[in-house]
């Protein structure tokens, strides 16, 4: 990210509070505002600790924390399980939609703002060219509608709540780079057999989640600040574009698999109950122009690689540095080698 963290030490530090705090998001911004010295933590709310689709406890959990009382929250919770949403529609609308709506209303009620994160999926990923955030959205999927009724709900809640569009995300615990690594690792055991199959014909931008929890703490620090930061939409990823077989076949090579096959299939070669957009590259001009631009995903993916959410045991190589920038060591292809 190009613009420059604040992180001299500051007696009146910015308190945020976490909603999600057990996600892959979530979870990178506890860490990230660990590291911070200008932002403290009011709260990290898991599924554990309160039920964000409870509305009846949003008052409470708020009002208990008052004598620390957050002056930014960040809802990194969602129902996300984007195939099982087709079946249980009542909980994805509760939990994407209606909720972050009451804990807009309840926030904005506490004068405590608000950062609401959505997703690529509001759009109907026939495009031809990165979505902007005033282009018109059209979900194909309950979880996409149910993620676009929640923009609809925080902003007329609250208009100077910011809405910030992802895609692709990958942090700590399941996804899909360790997926891919765990079906590599088989493969190389001899559990599994056969080329990898992955699908060709959907473009999108992979986002590092770490990356994006530093954008958003950046941005709430920008809508705290005395010039502050305007509401409303903002799309937010790392640099580039892909597919996922390209994405899958720069997982391999950067993790010491050069030598696995994978094999590029449509999307109709896996049936799934939800449809999945053919294009959801997001247009991320407005970030910029405010000073927020997030590293090439290749750069994020091999961050990723090298650091602590990934096992050593999913790694073909012993010598994977992502301190070597030139990307010459056994894990991480040149640039000019690269696919994607």
């Amino acid at each position: 990210m190009s613009h420059a963290l604040d992180t001299n030490h500051d007696p009146n530090p910015l308190r945020i509070g976490v909603l999600g705090a057990g996600g892959q998001l979530g979870l990178c911004l506890l860490r990230s505002i660990e590291e911070a010295d200008d932002l403290e933590l009011a709260f990290a709310a898991t599924r554990d600790e309160i039920d964000l689709g409870d509305f009846e406890q949003i008052g409470p959990y708020l009002d208990s924390h008052a004598a620390a009382r957050p002056d930014l929250v960040i809802n990194a919770a969602a129902y996300t399980k984007v195939d099982a949403c087709e079946a249980e529609k009542e909980l994805a609308y509760r939990m994407n939609a209606m909720a972050p709506g009451e804990w807009a209303r309840q926030l904005m009620e506490r004068n405590i703002e608000f950062i609401h994160v959505s997703t690529d999926y509001v759009f109907p990923g026939d495009c031809s060219q990165p979505y902007r955030e005033d282009d018109e959205t059209d979900p194909k999927t309950v979880y996409g509608s149910s993620k676009r009724a929640g923009e609809v709900a925080v902003l007329a809640t609250n208009p100077n709540a910011l809405i910030v569009r992802t895609s692709w995300v990958f942090g700590p615990g399941r996804n899909f780079v360790i997926a891919i690594l765990d079906q590599a690792a088989r493969r190389r055991t001899g559990e599994l057999e056969g080329p990898l199959k992955v699908v060709d014909d959907q473009h999108g931008t992979p986002t590092s989640a770490l990356d994006l929890a530093r954008a958003l703490l950046e941005l709430g620090r920008m809508q705290h600040s005395s010039s502050g930061f305007a509401g409303g939409l903002l799309h937010l990823c790392n640099s580039g574009e892909t597919t996922w077989f390209h994405f899958a076949r720069e997982i391999l090579d950067f993790a010491g698999y050069r030598d696995l096959v994978i094999t590029p299939v449509p999307t109709s070669e896996f049936k799934t109950a939800a449809a999945r957009p053919a294009y959801s590259l997001l247009c991320c001009e407005r970030a910029a122009a405010a000073g927020i631009v997030l590293q090439d995903w290749h750069d994020a993916l091999s961050d990723y690689l090298g650091g602590p959410d990934v096992s050593a045991s999913l790694l073909a190589n012993d010598s994977f540095d992502t301190e070597q920038s030139d990307g010459a060591n056994s894990g991480r292809p040149p640039r000019s080698e690269r696919s994607g």
